[in-house]
């Protein structure tokens, strides 16, 4: 019973001894994941703290400056010290943490922010107040981890995410501390050194200017204080593929903004890349990093453009939707629309020249297109008849392109083509041509049924002639057979006469073998009949002769006739051939040509076919 009384009284008096160990001692016990925060009672003739602070630094009454590592503290008497035990700072990855100090020395009248002093993070609160620390919002940041810092000293925000920009934006960066904005310009310089400005000490001594920032930041994660500047995303400029971009900046250095399009130029200014005012290098398709609050970017096509001064058409671009139909009043007071299409084509390199003149491509069609093309076709029109475009439109169309293709070169644009579309006349004109236009169709009409008549009539004539060819060609076959027929009774003749001498010879060389008296008998009765033969031939032959002398050829032609008409041969065809002309019955071919024949021989005048008889 004892021994357990024993047990008891050693085990409370172990209690109450490390009770008064750690009063007597000051014994103070930190863990891994806090921070001791010391605050001095009081101090026997000691001073108190100056006005406006608000931690010691040395070993005045109130919060101390240095806190109380993880671990065991002695010396540290309740009745002399409270200890508060927090936290350590843990700043998540991904985030930022933001420190604002409750002491230090005052922050210049010109900064927003504190300006960073060594202090190992803010973990040396000692170290910050004994070099000049500034309360107030620091410049300075903590990064991911923990940190053990005096939380009476800096208050922490954990909460803050890395800024992170995505990677088809831009980031465009306003910053809220440093120097005053230049005079006259609406972005701040670039300056280096600040890295993208994540060091806003680094960006203030550089001289950057407080306000919206000529430089940009692109993709990635950037540790920004968002006290120091404030970023917001835009996406990449784009230009499309047959396209390109010129440049209108707001701003820029004096150097670079120097005019270089030459004397000549005097509708702009065109300045070098980084300068103020239109750039003379435009950006070619693709994706480009911009900071669009201080430029812009004009879009100019690079292909053909086509325009239609037209009230149902307009193109896909529409640059063109606004443009109508041409209205235009001709030489002859006829008053007519027409469509008008113009092509054109700006230049990569002379699009800065057009957007510095115009301003933009919109302003082009409107400004200096729309009025060309406009009162050229109204002010040619009165020099023609509305005639002259309907039936010479190549020439009018030619005589517009030159004239605009030269009017629109001042502008630094190229004229493809000029081309006349529909063109609508007053209905009552049109009516008029249209009855002008169907009777001469008409007459042509007529015209073609007469000759297709005459050819038709000529063609029957024709071919009844093929057909009577035979016919004809039989009768001159059979003329010529009468000829040689003819030709044959004259030889035939001859050949008698001459056999019948040889047969008085023959006789009468006999009768001298029979006897001298038969002889003179046969040989006088051969030569009578051989004179009486050869009197026939010779009789005939000039008869023969006879007649050629009187008639010529027509004497053959005679002998022809008589030796067809012996062999019962028609002379005139059973058809007979019509002549144009003439009521009465028509002459057969073999008897017109008869007497023609005779006619020439009879030195009569030959008779008209033609002639009625």
């Amino acid at each position: 019973m004892f021994d357990a009384w024993f047990y008891v009284l050693a085990l409370l008096g172990l209690v109450v001894l490390l009770l008064c160990a750690k009063a007597l001692l000051g014994l103070v016990s930190i863990r891994e994941t806090q921070v001791g925060i010391v605050v001095k009672k009081f101090r026997l003739g000691g001073t108190s703290l100056p006005n406006g602070r608000i931690v010691a630094l040395h070993g005045e009454p109130g919060f101390q400056a240095d806190t109380l590592a993880p671990g065991l503290h002695f010396w540290l008497w309740p009745w002399v010290y409270r200890i508060e035990k927090v936290p350590a700072i843990v700043v998540p990855p991904g985030h930022l943490g933001l420190v604002n100090a409750r002491d230090g020395d005052p922050i210049p009248m010109n900064r927003i922010l504190c300006g960073a002093v060594p202090c190992d993070n803010f973990q040396d609160a000692r170290k910050f107040l004994s070099t000049r620390g500034q309360r107030g919002r620091q410049s300075a940041m903590l990064t991911a981890g923990l940190y053990r810092i005096n939380t009476a000293l800096f208050e922490v925000r954990t909460d803050i995410p890395i800024r992170r920009i995505e990677s088809n934006k831009v980031g465009v960066v306003t910053a809220l501390d440093g120097a005053p904005m230049p005079a006259g310009q609406m972005a701040a310089p670039e300056v280096a050194g600040h890295n993208n400005f994540q060091d806003p000490d680094a960006f203030v001594q550089a001289g950057g200017s407080r306000g919206l920032q000529q430089q940009i930041i692109l993709a990635g994660s950037w540790n920004i204080n968002p006290w120091f500047a404030e970023v917001e995303e835009f996406d990449l400029t784009e230009v499309p593929i047959g396209h390109v971009g010129v440049v209108v900046s707001y701003v820029g250095g004096d150097e670079l903004s120097r005019d270089v399009s030459g004397e000549d130029f005097t509708h702009g200014n065109i300045v070098s890349v980084g300068g103020k005012g239109v750039w003379k290098d435009p950006l070619y398709p693709g994706k480009h990093p911009l900071n669009v609050k201080i430029m812009r970017v004009e879009l100019v096509p690079t292909t053909n453009i086509v325009l239609n001064w037209a009230n149902t058409r307009s193109e896909a671009h529409k640059l063109d939707e606004r443009l109508c139909t041409i209205t235009v009043r001709s030489f002859d007071g006829f008053t007519f629309n027409l469509d008008v299409s113009q092509i054109i084509n700006i230049g990569a390199t002379k699009a800065p020249w057009v957007i510095s003149r115009v301003g933009s491509v919109q302003n082009l069609v409107a400004q200096v297109l729309e009025p060309i093309v406009g009162n050229y076709f109204r002010n040619s029109a009165q020099a023609y008849t509305i005639l002259d475009f309907l039936s010479n439109r190549t020439e009018r169309q030619k005589e517009a392109r030159d004239h605009i293709a030269k009017a629109i070169q001042l502008y630094d644009v190229q004229s493809v083509d000029t081309l006349i579309g529909d063109i609508t006349p007053p209905p009552e004109l049109m009516k008029t041509l249209t009855d002008r236009k169907l009777a001469d169709e008409q007459r042509k009409t007529f015209i073609v049924q007469q000759t297709s008549e005459t050819t038709r009539q000529e063609l029957e004539r024709q071919r009844a002639l093929a057909d009577k060819q035979r016919e004809i060609l039989n009768s001159e076959q059979d003329v010529r057979i009468a000829e040689m027929h003819a030709n044959a009774v004259v030889k035939t003749a001859a050949g008698e006469s001459e056999a019948a001498a040889k047969r008085s010879e023959g006789q009468a060389a006999a009768a001298l073998k029979v006897g001298s008296a038969e002889a003179d008998v046969v040989a006088m009765k051969g030569r009578r009949e051989a004179e009486a033969i050869s009197a026939i031939g010779n009789a005939r032959a000039e008869a023969y002769q006879a007649g050629v002398k009187a008639l010529g050829d027509t004497f053959g032609m005679l002998q022809i006739f008589t030796a067809l008409a012996d062999k019962n041969i028609r002379l005139t065809p059973d058809v007979l051939v019509s002549g144009s002309q003439g009521s009465g019955a028509s002459e057969g071919l073999v008897a017109f040509l008869m007497r023609d024949l005779v006619a020439r021989h009879t030195s009569a005048p030959p008779l008209d076919n033609t002639q009625p008889r």
